[in-house]
């Protein structure tokens, strides 16, 4: 007798669930059906699958994994994690109120700020990590309360369940970006959030070659209105994308070790070296939110921010000067990636908003790889040495 999938460990089933043989070949991995249509044996005679957009078996095996990592009954799949973004901001109504954490990725600003207010839906801003402010912040139509933890880039720590609590008294949904996290370390379903939204580009496909987003929840009508308000709209990933991205989960809990590895070990080398003002990361114990941390994650993750001692000069000379290291957007990928918040993943955000959130001209956000440890050291320390001729 098969076992049920929900009783296994995490690695048994991001490598497991959703991915039976396939029924007519056999095959172990999951076909990518590169199909755009299905053909019927008669009218409204067919095995489930009509269009691709609608649905097609190698995202529903993807949909299957991701809802069984993060706890929840239920994964949407979109061709981006801003398009699942949109598609959750879909169910939103004209005169609809949002409460979101000020501290959140550029392209998510972007979103709240320039194209959702065209259509009647306000946001209001807050402090997060407040929670008496976000409790203040909620109004009789708010819909969402919408967070990061940790946040991007600043690493700040919400405490999930104390908002998942003001949502519920006040019958909104609490929304959480699990990206940063993963379902690895993180599962806000189980933390009393509604909602969990990834991009699925970073740490779950992992390999720096696909784009791809999701929502996971666990509520069945709210799955109904996602999928319903996505085949309106077509944000669908294709096969190859769902393919790819499914074969990136299934490393994703070793991964994640030696992300997590990694990261702790340059944020003490960088806490030693006097080119470095500050460094934030959740796994140093002098991080205002280490403790929150170590109650609702189970690990640390892959990210460092820093900000240089030597000001705009010696981060910019900093970011050029890494070679193992690339300056790129994005993060989450098997390589190390540094950049630089001021003017890439923030750019979007006013200069006096993001230095207000901690974000300057001297902040470096470091994605850490899975490389060798000393390779990375060496790296930093040789374009810190950069930085300082620089300031």
């Amino acid at each position: 007798m098969k076992k049920d999938p929900s009783k296994e460990r995490f690695e048994t089933r991001a490598i497991h669930a959703g991915q039976e043989p396939d029924a007519s070949t056999g095959a172990t991995i999951v076909p990518v059906h590169q199909t755009s249509t299905f053909t019927q044996a008669a009218i409204g005679d067919h095995s489930g699958f009509e269009y691709s957009r609608g649905s097609n078996p190698t995202r529903n095996a993807l949909e299957s994994c991701l809802a069984s990592l993060e706890g929840g009954r239920f994964g949407v799949a979109y061709a981006s994690g801003m398009a699942a973004i949109s598609g959750l901001c879909q169910l939103l109504s004209a005169g609809d109120h949002v409460v979101v954490g000020d501290d959140l990725y550029g392209g998510t600003y972007r979103l709240f700020t320039h194209v959702l207010p065209r259509f009647g839906v306000e946001f209001t801003w807050v402090d997060a990590t407040d929670l008496d402010a976000v409790a203040d912040a909620v109004r009789p139509q708010t819909k969402f309360v919408w967070i990061e933890s940790p946040t991007n880039p600043m690493l700040r720590l919400v405490d999930i369940a104390a908002c998942g609590e003001i949502a519920a008294r006040t019958g909104s949904h609490l929304v959480v970006d699990n990206t940063f996290a993963t379902p690895y370390l993180q599962n806000p379903l189980a933390l009393g959030a509604q909602v969990s939204v990834h991009s699925t580009t970073k740490y779950i496909g992992g390999h720096s070659d696909v784009i791809g987003g999701a929502v996971v929840v666990d509520d069945e009508e709210i799955d109904r209105q996602l999928r319903f308000t996505r085949n309106a709209t077509g944000g669908v990933p294709g096969p190859w994308d769902a393919w790819l991205t499914l074969r990136g989960l299934k490393t994703l809990a070793i991964r994640m070790r030696e992300h997590e590895l990694n990261a702790a070990r340059v944020a003490e080398f960088l806490g030693r070296r006097p080119e470095v003002a500050r460094v934030y990361y959740p796994g140093l114990s002098d991080h205002p939110g280490h403790a929150l941390a170590k109650q609702q994650m189970r690990g640390f993750g892959g990210m460092v921010t820093i900000d240089l001692a030597g000001g705009e000069a010696a981060a910019r000379s900093f970011c050029n000067a890494t070679q193992v290291f690339s300056l790129a957007e994005s993060l989450g990928g098997v390589e190390s990636l540094i950049g630089y918040p001021f003017l890439m993943s923030h750019g979007a955000f006013p200069a006096e908003e993001k230095r207000r959130k901690g974000i300057s001209e001297s902040t470096v956000r470091l994605s850490v790889g899975i490389e060798h440890i000393d390779d990375l050291c060496a790296d930093l320390e040789q374009a810190l040495e950069a930085a300082a001729s620089a300031a």
